[in-house]
Parts: C-alpha cells; sequence; structure tokens
C-alpha cells in the first residue's frame, strides 16, 4: 500500500517553517520631545488616557521568506486532538528556543534602557514643569500683590474724594437749609410788604397815585422774590427727593405718606410756577437781575451723580479688593481650591488696565468739578447772602423813607386844606352876613320908596292948574328913581352875594371831601402801614443764622 503526503498526525508534528520576525530591537527608538507638550489638567479623563503611550503599536502581519506568503503569530489549531500527537515530534527547534531566549533577553533590555530613559526625562520634565509652575505662581502672586496695590491706591483716593465730596454736599446742605431758614425769615417782611401794597389800594380818589412808596414797596417784592427764587433754586441735599418706600403692613401711614408726597408735589409745582411766572416777567429793564456765574454748571443732580458713581466704583473695588485678596492668599495646602474646568477658556472681562485706571479717574475728575461748582456755588451763595440782604435793608429803608416823605407831603397838604376850609368858612360867614345886610338894607329902602310913590300917588290928586311939575314934584321923581336903582343895585348884590356863597359851600365840599381822603391816606400810611413796619429782621437772621 502506498501512502501518499503525510497524515494529520504528522503532518501537524512535522518541522515548522520559520518565518523572519523583525527583531524589535533593530527598530528605531522613539525620539523624547523636550518640547511643551499639550497640557491636561491633572485628574480630568481623557477619551486616551486609559491607553498605554509605549510600544502600542502591534505587528499585523509578518512575512516568511521561504514561502514568500503572509504568516499568522499564532498558527491555526490542528485538527487533531493534541493527546493523540506523537511524542517524537515537537512544535519548536533548539535554535528557535535560544533565539527567542535571545530575543526577550534583548527585549527586556530595550524596555529597561527605555524605562530609564523615560524615567530620567520624567524626572527633569517634572523639575522643570514644577520651577514652571511654581515661578508661574509666584508671579501670579506679584501681580495679584500689584493689582491689590492698585486697588489700595484707586479705593484710598475714592475714599478721599468721597469724603470731600460728602462734606461738600454737607456744605450744600447746611447753605440750602440757610436760604431755607432766611427765606422764613423774609416771608414776614413780604407779607408785609403785600399788606401795605393791599391797603394802599384802598386810597380813594386822586391819592391812587403811583408814588415813590408804591415803587419801593413793588422793589422790595420783587427782592423778596429774588431771594426765594435764589433759596428754591438751590440743589438739595442727596437723597431729598426719594419718596418714602410704600409698606402693605401700615397702609393709614402709606396714606399719609401718599397725601405728604402729593402735597410737596403740589407745593413744588406751586413754587416752580412762581419761579416760571417770574422768570417770564424778567425783562432787561428789571430791577432784580443781576450775574449768577457758574449757575449754568450747576444742577442738582450733578453732585448726587458724582456722589453715586464714586460710592458705586468704591463699593466695585472693595469687591475686588476682597476677591483679590482672597485669590492672593490661596495656597496649594488651601482647603477651598478645587478644579474649575474650562475656565481659563472664559473671558468675562470688559476693560483693561488703562481703561480700569481711567474709569476711576474720571469719576474722580468729575466729582472734582462738581466740587469746583459747589464751591463756587456756596461763594456765590454766601455774596448772595450778604448781597440781598444788604439791598432788603437799604430797600427797607427807603421805603420807609419814603413813606415818611409821603406822610409829610399829605399832613402839609391836608394843613394847607384845613386852613382853605377855615378861611372858606370864614367867607361862607361873611358872605352870610353881607347877605343879611343886603336883605335888611333891600328891606330898608322899601319904606322910603313906598313914601315917594305915595306922595306922588297924593299930588296927582292936585286940582287943574295946581298940577304943577314944580320941585318937589322934579324931586319926587328923581327920589323914586333913585331908590329903585339902588334896590337894583342891592338885589344884584345880593344876588351876586348869594352865588358867591354857594361857591364857597361847594368849595368847603370839595376841601371837605379832599381832607377825608388825606385822612384815608394818613390813616393807611400812618397808622396801618408804618404799625406793621416797625420791625425787620436782622442781619444775621437774614442771612441764615438763627
Amino acid at each position: 500500500m502506498e501512502f501518499f503526503g503525510t497524515s494529520q498526525n504528522a503532518s501537524y508534528c512535522g518541522p515548522r517553517k520559520t518565518c523572519s520576525f523583525t527583531d524589535p530591537l533593530d527598530v528605531q527608538a522613539p525620539v523624547v520631545q523636550e518640547c511643551y507638550q499639550p497640557y491636561y489638567l491633572p485628574g480630568y479623563r481623557y477619551l486616551n488616557t486609559w491607553r498605554p503611550s509605549l510600544f502600542h503599536k502591534i505587528s499585523s502581519t509578518q512575512i516568511c521568506p521561504e514561502e514568500g506568503a503572509t504568516c499568522q503569530g499564532v498558527q491555526k489549531p490542528p485538527t487533531i486532538l493534541p493527546s493523540l500527537r506523537s511524542g517524537l515530534f515537537c512544535r519548536y527547534s533548539s535554535h528557535d528556543w535560544d533565539r527567542s531566549h535571545e530575543m526577550q533577553m534583548r527585549g527586556a533590555e530595550a524596555s529597561r534602557l527605555w524605562a530609564g530613559r523615560l524615567t530620567g526625562d520624567s524626572m527633569r520634565l517634572m523639575q522643570d514643569k514644577d520651577q514652571l509652575t511654581n515661578q508661574m505662581q509666584e508671579g501670579t502672586c506679584r501681580n495679584l500683590g500689584q493689582r491689590l496695590s492698585d486697588i489700595g491706591f484707586w479705593k484710598s483716593e475714592l475714599t478721599y474724594e468721597l469724603e470731600r465730596l460728602l462734606n461738600e454736599n454737607r456744605g450744600l446742605d447746611a447753605i440750602r437749609k440757610r436760604l431755607e431758614c432766611a427765606a422764613e425769615e423774609v416771608n414776614c417782611p413780604l407779607q408785609v410788604a403785600l399788606e401795605c401794597l393791599y391797603h394802599r389800594e384802598k386810597r380813594i380818589g386822586i391819592d391812587l397815585v403811583h408814588d415813590n412808596v408804591e415803587k419801593n414797596l413793588i422793589q422790595f417784592i420783587d427782592k423778596m422774590g429774588l431771594y426765594f427764587s435764589t433759596a428754591l433754586l438751590f440743589p438739595k441735599a442727596p437723597g431729598w427727593f426719594l419718596l418714602p418706600n410704600i409698606s402693605p403692613e401700615y397702609p393709614d401711614r402709606d396714606n399719609r405718606d401718599a397725601q405728604h408726597a402729593v402735597e410737596r408735589d403740589l407745593e413744588d409745582k406751586s413754587s416752580a410756577q412762581f419761579i416760571d411766572e417770574k422768570c417770564f416777567n424778567l425783562r432787561n429793564t428789571s430791577d432784580c437781575i443781576s450775574f449768577f456765574h457758574g449757575m449754568e454748571k450747576v444742577d442738582g443732580t450733578d453732585n448726587r451723580d458724582a456722589q453715586h458713581a464714586v460710592e458705586r466704583d468704591l463699593e466695585d473695588k472693595s469687591s475686588a479688593q476682597f476677591i483679590d485678596e482672597k485669590c492672593f492668599n490661596l495656597r496649594n495646602t488651601s482647603d477651598c481650591i478645587s478644579f474649575f474646568h474650562g475656565m481659563e477658556k472664559v473671558d468675562g472681562t470688559i476693560s483693561v488696565p488703562e481703561t480700569w485706571a481711567k474709569f476711576s479717574n474720571d469719576n474722580i475728575r468729575h466729582s472734582q468739578n462738581m466740587r469746583a461748582n459747589s464751591i463756587r456755588l456756596q461763594e456765590e451763595a454766601k455774596n448772595l447772602f450778604e448781597t440781598l440782604s444788604d439791598q432788603m435793608w437799604k430797600q427797607f429803608t427807603n421805603t420807609n423813607l419814603a413813606f415818611n416823605a409821603r406822610i409829610a407831603e399829605v399832613t402839609d397838604v391836608k394843613n394847607k386844606l384845613q386852613m382853605q376850609l377855615a378861611k372858606t368858612l370864614q367867607e361862607i360867614f361873611q358872605a352870610e352876613s353881607t347877605i343879611t345886610l343886603l336883605e335888611r338894607s333891600i328891606m330898608a329902602k322899601e319904606c322910603p320908596l313906598k313914601v315917594a310913590q305915595t306922595r306922588l300917588e297924593c299930588r296927582t290928586r292936585r286940582p287943574n292948574v295946581e298940577l304943577c311939575r314944580d320941585i318937589p314934584q322934579f324931586k319926587l321923581v328923581n327920589e323914586v328913581f333913585t331908590i329903585d336903582d339902588t334896590l337894583q343895585t342891592l338885589k344884584l348884590r345880593l344876588r351876586e352875594t348869594q352865588d358867591t356863597l354857594q361857591l364857597l359851600v361847594l368849595t368847603k365840599c370839595r376841601l371837605e371831601h379832599e381832607l377825608a381822603i388825606k385822612a384815608n391816606t394818613l390813616c393807611i400810611d400812618k397808622e396801618k402801614c408804618m404799625c406793621m413796619r416797625r420791625t425787620f429782621p436782622s442781619t444775621p437772621r437774614l442771612v441764615g443764622y438763627t
């Protein structure tokens, strides 16, 4: 029987065909990069952190030079059980065993050398990175310290500026209170002046004259109005405009607060209306106009805006200082440190050191400008105090002098009118006496006229030729004509005297009416007005001191 080929057992246990594996020692050693590798935060698990980074390359195929085909690293399992193979055959030869042992030794040596080199490089890398980390941490601490110094500097500047601004605000508040006190003090003289004008409107007839007293009263009221306008236009202290908070727990108090707020708003609107009407009526020829330098630059909200800006900046500086001090005091052994992944990629900054310093510098400059305006305004207010108080005193004195002059003038006119009235009464008495005498004289002339006419009538009864135009007849006729002419003359004089008496009576009535007017004027100016004008606030009270 002839066998072709080999059996399965012989084929399995026969000598293996060797493959030329690539010697791992001949592979070029990897190059260690001394440059900075991508930075990974410690403790953070990335996708490839579990994979080995050394000798990870797997040889997929090996080429056998004898067969010229690919042979697998692990041969296919046998088709017969290992228990059936013969003990005369083995898998590897001695050469394979020696070569495998040599390869293991070389591989171990290469791995050891590579591990030693990697350990040395790792130690140097750790030292370098530790030094770099310490340097960066020290630099960050120095930067934080410098930042804290800058914040402390600007904080001290803002605090100093805020204190000065608050002092100026307190000064403005004091000036405003002085103006309010002065306005309250001059309120009484203003009411007196208005009452004087009101009473003088009750004058009668020709005495309703636009005299110096009225002019001085109007000028005094104008100056009072200017004083009130200055007090009302002066900026309030910070917080004066805030309304009370409404609390649902106290509805009655809320209603009162709302009522007070509405009343205050109504009072402000009335004051604003008075001021606007005053400004509307101002002309280039008005007496109460004056220079107020710097008023166009001063607003009631400027100091408050500057104060709020400085306070807000100071509060931000305090918060930043607290945070930077906390960061400055952090150490590697601190308990409050933790990982915040991705924070280095978040940029929430809104300024750079230049704009940061410029912001505080602008706030300080704005505050300084507002303080300068406040100082100028206070100087203007003080000068206004002195000027207006002097003007009010002068105007009060001039008004009183005008009153005294007017009273003296009216008194003199009244005395003259009384003298004229007395003379008129005397003339009336003389006229009445003359009329009486004339009437008596006329009555006395009637009897002689009757006698003469009776004689003539009797002589007409003479008979015949006895009716002679003799001298008695001629004298009687002449007597009758003379007496009649005398009567006509006396009657004419009587009528003239009666007319004169009537004229004197009318003159007396006019004089009495004028005397009544002058008495009313004197009563108004002397009894009513001057009695109210006996007192006037002193200069310290006019400038706001109580």
